[in-house]
This record gives C-alpha cells, structure tokens and sequence, in this order.
C-alpha cells in the first residue's frame, strides 16, 4: 500500500523527457539569454510603478527582443530542433506580447504589461526546464509551418482572452463603481470590437492549421502518422472549432457580447489548450510519459 502510493505521488520519469529537459538546457548561451529574459520580462511585472511608464515599456520591448532571440535560436539554431507544450506556450506568449506592443500604438491608453511581463517571465522558466522532444526525423520541412499557424492560432485567441477580460472587469467596474475609470482606459465597445477581430483571425489561423493536418498530415509528418486519428488531442481541438464557429456565428446572427461572448471564448479557448498544451503537459508532468 505504502509502495503504491509512493508510485502514484513519484511517477517515473520517460529517460527521454529527463534528457530532453536538462541536457537540451545546458547550453550556457541558453541559459544567459532565457536568464536576461526572464529577468527583463521581470522588471515590468514587479517594478512598473517605480520605473515609471516609458522606462517600464522600454524595459519591455527589450524583454520581448530577448525573448524572441530565446525562440529563434532554440528553434532553427540547436543542434537538435525541439518543440513540445512548453516552448508552444513561450511563443504564444511572445506573440501576445507582440500585439500588445503594435496595439499599444493606436491605442496608448491600453495597460496589460505587467499581466503580459509576469506571463512571459512563466514561460521562458517552463520552455527551459521543459524544451521538449526532438521533431521526428521523418517529419517534412513544412512542418514548422503547420506548427507555426496552430501557434499563431494559439496566440491569436490568448490575445483575445486577455481583451475579453478587460472587457467584462471594465463592465464590472461601470456596474458596481459609480463614475469609475475603466482599468484598461479603452471603452467597453473598443474592447469587444478588438476582441472579435483576434477571434477571427485565431478561428482562420486554426482552421488553416486542421486543414493541413487533415490532408497533409503525412507529408507534414512522414510514415508516423497514417491519416486522421481521433486521439484528445484533435478531439479538444475540434471541439473548440466547433466553440468558436458557434461564437461567431452567435455573435453575427444572435448578436451575442459582452459577458455572453466571454464566456464562450473562455469555454472555447479552454479546450484548445486542452487540445495540445495541457494534454501534453498531463503526459509528460504528471504521468510522466509519452503521449
């Protein structure tokens, strides 16, 4: 009883997850940029007030620099090239990040760096310690394209989880507080419209993605992968399409917004993450082995 219970609070570690996790993230240069980030990134989140507001975004734009410098050279400058759950979730946030600061541009008023730095701290710490599997050596060299539409998607949609939770804090706020400031400092109507328009451009981002995989699979991945296979992870995917398929069309035919709206997106966006981060995470963390 004493044993089983030591096994199921200590799985066993896949050989590979353990040398894929240190080995990989051992390189010192590696580590000195994944160090520089994070620490950039931390700066923002921790000591914006202090800073003040132009020393704190230029901290983070050198953050974000840093951060993409990590991506770049872990994806096409590694000796083996490697990708999994958490360096999906660092280039998700690297590109939340990178709407921010285009959007921040047309509307200044926009205040989310400290939420966007404390993310991008979180995931340069997991893409380190958790870099992945190397890609399948029968895999195509179209495969980083595929892979980057389904993280493009990613991103896309946790751009507009973050505006649909502006959206529903500034309402609260105008509801409860008499003659309140919005936090974000954009009118509710501008959030939801911006909201919309990045769950469109994820909704044609993840149905590029399904398509590719759907009737290119083979070619993308090589003699591993044999047609379509309802395994969890394109089941949660396809479910959340279906999510954001009814999202729009709610919104296009029902006139669906406000809190209505963000709560399908968050329902949907909570089974796309399913769909590849947090089922790979439940694997290789949790259990401990390979999907």
């Amino acid at each position: 009883m004493e044993r089983a219970g030591r096994r199921f609070l200590c799985p066993k570690l896949d050989p590979m997850i353990l040398d894929s996790a240190f080995l990989h993230s051992a390189s010192p240069v590696s580590l000195l940029l994944c160090a520089a980030a994070a620490l950039a990134y931390a700066v923002p989140a921790l000591g914006a007030r202090a800073l003040g507001g132009t020393a704190a975004r230029r901290v983070l734009l050198l953050a974000w620099a840093l951060h993409g410098m990590v991506i770049v050279r872990g994806l096409f400058y590694s000796a083996v090239p490697r990708f999994d759950w958490a360096p999906a979730l660092s280039v998700m946030v690297w590109l939340a990040v990178t709407v921010y600061l285009i959007e921040r541009q047309v509307y200044p008023q926009l205040k989310m760096r400290w939420t966007l730095a404390g993310f991008g701290c979180a995931a340069i710490a997991l893409a380190l310690v958790f870099p992945g599997r190397p890609l399948p050596a029968t895999s195509s060299p179209w495969l980083p394209l595929h892979s980057s539409l389904g993280v493009g998607a990613y991103g896309m949609f946790a751009v507009a989880v973050v505006h649909a939770w502006l959206m529903t804090r500034t309402e609260r706020q105008m509801r409860h507080v008499a003659a309140a400031t919005p936090s974000a400092g954009l009118p509710l109507l501008t959030l939801e419209r911006l909201m919309f328009r990045f769950v469109w451009a994820g909704f044609v981002l993840l149905t590029l993605t399904l398509l590719a995989g759907a009737v290119f699979g083979e070619q993308l991945y090589g003699s591993l992968h044999t047609g379509w296979r309802w395994d969890h992870k394109r089941v949660f995917t396809a479910l959340s399409w279906l999510v954001f398929a009814a999202l729009l069309a709610g919104r296009s035919r029902l006139g669906w917004r406000g809190r209505r709206a963000a709560r399908v997106l968050y329902i949907g966006a909570a089974l796309l993450l399913l769909g590849y981060v947090g089922s790979r995470f439940v694997f290789e963390v949790v259990l401990g082995r390979a999907p």
